[in-house]
């Protein structure tokens, strides 16, 4: 019997409204842009130089990218990269009763290191998996040139417990091409590498492990400032150069293809992130499909990089992080290992930990992020950048491949070179704040609270005897040079009880210098020079006497271009009169002649390379 109510009507919330189409609302954007370009107020260009619109049709075509299960969780892996092996048990163990399902072995000297990481001894691997149910929980690894028996000491360290290898979930990730970029060096010719590697491998293989035992990791890459296309380039290079050494020792390629993982980082670019695990997932494919194999999806690991985090304002980690794990998550990566938000500053305590571990659990438990298999299907932004930047990575492959695969190209520099040049692209984009960093470059906090990091000193990583040696991708983070002028700030300040200080010189009324106040505020302490303000003065020769009393010799005129006008550069001269250097909030315009004549050496404003200005402020306040 129907139950239906026969005077309920159905609700089209869209009938009242004309049907709409692209060019309708280009006409509408166009008005309201008033006559300004379209592409350079709406269109953004990454690092690629990929077109970035505002606005994609829906793609209707468009079928699930495979990978993740449906349906299936990815793993929540924790770090254990205390060098005391008994303290990394202990974290271990705290990680996985509250919810972590994997854990990362990271070794000193590895690419995900930082500083910190085990030995690599059957002992201390041993000790810090005492414990671990190693036939439940999933073992990644992190290795390093330094502990290259490792993954045998890990081997011996699970036969040592009586568990039958088959039943572990052990990812030995040798990766000694990433290494060999990341260190600029390596320790002897590859097809003598490439023989030891195929070894370890045959070794597992033999004693029962399953792998895999090679993995591509794009991790050095981003870490040094590349872009997401040569990320991807890389990695698939060296997963290619892993495939060929695999066959060559005379595994079966549909074999070979499962004895290699890949790991890319995860940052706060959400789309970008989502749309490079997805295009990871493509160009794989289409290699298998060269090599006359079915696609079948590969292993993919993320963590959450390393170069986005600060030291400064480091709770804004958090959000890096969860929308790095939303991106990875949602673009259909199987693990996902997670930086805790105070890592760039040392060695993170318990609760940076289980903040960590939480971020996840919550995405995955109450956010419900895994039950979809790839949610971004036919969403047209998302589908647009996957294929660009599959194409985009797929040239840059195609010169790796030229250059006579992976190690050769790594020896040439071929990677590095472009890494090199969108690094300092990168670089100068967040010196200008263009690409800002909250809490470092942008709404500083001068007096944020210390955060608290374990005492541990950095393990000391003794270089090895390099038989090649060659550009390397040096680990970086953005917000170092702003974080070295905090330091500085926070030296003086311990030295001399005060931090450099500039003085606000308001003109006119409240409403008319707030806004190049604040912006002034907001740069000066980017540096850690503290902004000495007041809610304007009554007339010029009370500003001069705040300025006098202020104790600094740093002085910033704020107010609107009108009142500039009238009385910038006459305040100007009292002021250097006065003692001060003066620099100006905003474009000088027509007045810059006039206001250089008076004495006014700096002009600050949106877009001026705000870090040499800071450093250059730094060297005047000490002369």
């Amino acid at each position: 019997m129907s139950t239906a109510n026969p005077n309920t009507k159905t609700l089209s919330l869209a009938a009242e409204f004309p049907p709409t189409d692209a060019a309708e609302w280009r006409k509408l954007v166009d008005a309201a842009l008033k006559g300004a370009d379209f592409d350079k107020r709406l269109v953004t260009r990454t690092y690629d130089d990929l077109r970035v619109e505002p606005l994609y049709p829906r793609a209707r075509d468009a079928r699930p990218v495979a990978g993740r299960a449906p349906g299936a969780p990815w793993q929540v892996v924790q770090r254990v990269d205390h060098p005391d092996a008994v303290e990394a048990n202990n974290q271990a163990l705290t990680d996985l009763e509250n919810g972590a399902t994997a854990l990362s072995l990271v070794f000193a000297g590895s690419i995900g290191g930082y500083g910190y990481g085990l030995s690599g001894s059957e002992q201390t691997i041993a000790r810090a998996l005492d414990n671990v149910w190693l036939d439940a929980v999933a073992i990644e690894t992190d290795f390093s040139a330094q502990e290259k028996e490792a993954g045998l000491n890990l081997a011996k360290a699970v036969k040592a417990r009586g568990i039958e290898p088959a039943k572990t979930q052990i990812r030995f990730a040798h990766d000694p091409l990433g290494l060999m970029a990341r260190n600029g060096a390596a320790p002897r010719p590859w097809a003598e590498t490439a023989k030891m590697l195929a070894g370890f491998a045959a070794d597992l293989a033999a004693q029962g492990f399953k792998g895999p035992f090679a993995v591509a990791d794009g991790r050095a890459v981003h870490a040094a400032g590349g872009s997401e296309a040569q990320e991807l380039a890389f990695a698939l290079g060296n997963a290619v150069t892993y495939l060929r050494m695999f066959a060559d020792s005379g595994v079966p390629l549909d074999q070979a293809r499962a004895l290699i993982f890949f790991r890319l980082a995860a940052d706060a670019d959400e789309f970008m992130t989502i749309a490079k695990f997805r295009a990871l997932r493509k160009l794989w494919a289409r290699v298998e499909e060269a090599s006359g194999l079915t696609a079948k999806p590969a292993f993919v690991s993320a963590e959450t990089a390393w170069r986005m985090m600060t030291q400064r304002d480091p709770y804004v980690n958090m959000l890096r992080t969860t929308i790095a794990i939303t991106a990875a998550g949602v673009g259909g990566a199987d693990a996902i290992t997670v930086l805790p938000f105070t890592a760039a500053r040392g060695l993170p305590d318990a609760f940076a930990r289980r903040v960590a571990r939480n971020q996840q659990l919550i995405l995955l438990e109450e956010s419900n992020l895994y039950r979809v298999a790839d949610p971004a299907a036919g969403a047209g932004g998302i589908e647009t950048l996957t294929t660009q930047l599959a194409q985009t990575a797929w040239a840059l492959f195609q010169e790796i491949e030229k250059a006579g695969g992976a190690a050769d190209a790594i020896a040439q520099g071929v990677i590095q070179k472009k890494v090199a040049e969108t690094r300092k692209a990168r670089q100068a984009n967040v010196a200008r704040r263009k690409d800002p960093l909250t809490g470092a470059s942008e709404f500083p906090n001068l007096g944020e609270a210390e955060v608290k990091v374990l005492a541990v000193p950095r393990v000391k990583i003794a270089p090895l005897p390099a038989a090649l040696t060659f550009d390397a991708l040096e680990a970086m983070r953005l917000a170092a040079p702003f974080e070295a002028l905090r330091d500085k700030s926070d030296d003086l300040a311990r030295k001399t009880g005060s931090r450099p200080k500039v003085f606000l010189a308001t003109l006119g009324k409240l409403s008319e210098f707030s806004a190049r106040a604040g912006f002034a505020k907001n740069f000066f302490e980017a540096g850690g020079i503290e902004a000495i303000a007041a809610d304007g003065f009554k007339d010029r020769a009370e500003m001069l006497a705040a300025f006098r009393k202020s104790g600094t010799k740093l002085a910033c005129l704020c107010s609107t271009d009108k009142v500039y006008e009238a009385e910038a550069v006459e305040a100007a001269k009292d002021l250097i009169a006065a003692g001060a250097i003066v620099h100006l909030a905003g474009r000088p315009g027509d007045l810059e002649a006039a206001l250089k004549d008076a004495g006014v050496t700096t002009f600050i404003y949106v877009g001026c390379d705000v870090l040499s200005i800071l450093e250059a402020t730094y060297s005047s306040l000490a002369s």
